[in-house]
């Protein structure tokens, strides 16, 4: 390397905004490129995904053995078990790992990489199924395989054409429609990914309400023939209280609730007689609810949109299960929600009603 030209900042700013443009221009054409040559071969190879009753093993070296890791985490987060073996190190002790109803997805742009070449002979004589993400179904590597996903030539964005920029980011593209499409087959659903994702900013936005929400031991129940006395003196709980009352007929099935705001309603009318009278009478009826098994940030948003601030949580049955109080919500949102919702909350379909 030579000594280091003299830019103006400006010019230089500029320089370096042309070249990422440029750059992603370039990888953005290859993977256009290589959706237009897609053909059936795509869709064997994901029915071949999708009926592997083993694992998937992706294998690839360098730099397309970095996309492969990728590749295999994003199958196994999406319900297919899936890890990454390295050609060199499987060469070496690794096959031990392999079982005959694994199917191998091998990666290399030449289709001539040596190590990869010499794993997938060595599994294709073991009867193992392999699947290759190449240049040319010609190559060494795609005579070997029984499916070929053929990338075609791609001009790398690298400015020397040599470092794996284009050819790698339609690699990881690819693997990624492959991983997609296999968990469509599989009717892969949000609450299947938060098994898979209990952690992080994902397992936050897709955390459950029965997860948060107060359980039932936690709440204060009432039937409709209590009074309003009776069911301020019986349902008193130790530590914070929740500022509502659930209300169930005799089957147990939630029938309304009765809030703080209510009995401070019946003090603003003088209607003290009221206390004495079946809080069936004065109760709130069919509350807004939410189902066992929606997500918490759903929750969220019925509260927002219907400003209130308690959010009976109900089983198939309608009978209460739980409790949504804000005021819980409000605690734990600088762990759970603070990243997620820094702007304007966005709600979509919910799973809330009105009994």
């Amino acid at each position: 390397m030579g000594a280091q030209p003299v830019i103006a900042a400006s010019q230089w700013g500029n320089e370096l905004l042309r070249l990422a443009q440029e750059v992603l221009d370039r990888e953005a054409a290859a993977v256009a490129a290589v959706r237009e040559r897609l053909d059936h071969n795509f869709v064997e190879v994901v029915q071949t995904l999708y009926r592997c009753r083993g694992s998937v093993l992706v294998a690839g070296m360098g730099k397309a053995g970095l996309v492969g890791q990728k590749i295999a985490a994003t199958f196994a987060s999406l319900g297919t078990r899936s890890y990454f073996l390295h050609p060199a190190e499987a060469l070496h002790g690794d096959l031990g790992r392999v079982h005959s109803d694994d199917v191998l997805l091998a990666l290399s742009y030449s289709g001539e990489t040596e190590e990869v070449v010499t794993l997938c002979r060595l599994l294709r004589a073991e009867g193992i199924t392999v699947v290759a993400i190449t240049r040319r179904a010609t190559s060494a590597l795609g005579r070997l395989a029984n499916w070929t996903i053929a990338l075609g030539r791609i001009d790398e964005a690298c400015p020397f054409g040599l470092a794996p920029t284009s050819s790698t980011t339609a690699m990881l593209a690819v693997g990624d429609a492959l991983a997609l499409a296999v968990a469509r087959l599989r009717d892969f659903t949000p609450q299947d990914f938060a098994r898979f994702h209990p952690g992080g900013s994902l397992g936050r936005k897709l955390a459950l309400v029965d997860d948060l929400m107060r359980p039932l031991s936690q709440c204060r129940l009432a039937y409709e023939g209590d009074t309003v006395r009776e069911v301020l003196v019986k349902t008193a709980r130790p530590g914070r209280r929740t500022g509502a009352i659930m209300v169930q007929d005799g089957s147990g099935r939630l029938t309304g609730i009765f809030t703080d705001s209510d009995l401070a309603r019946l003090f603003e009318r003088r209607a003290d007689e009221k206390l004495d009278r079946p809080i069936a009478e004065v109760m709130t009826r069919q509350p807004i609810t939410i189902a066992a098994g929606a997500r918490l940030a759903d929750a969220v948003c019925v509260l927002a949109e219907k400003k209130i601030s308690e959010l009976p949580v109900v089983d198939q049955e309608g009978r209460p299960v739980g409790l949504v109080d804000v005021t819980d919500l409000v605690a734990l949102w600088p762990e759970y929600f603070a990243d997620d919702w820094a702007g304007p909350l966005e709600c979509g379909e919910r799973s809330f009603r009105r009994k």
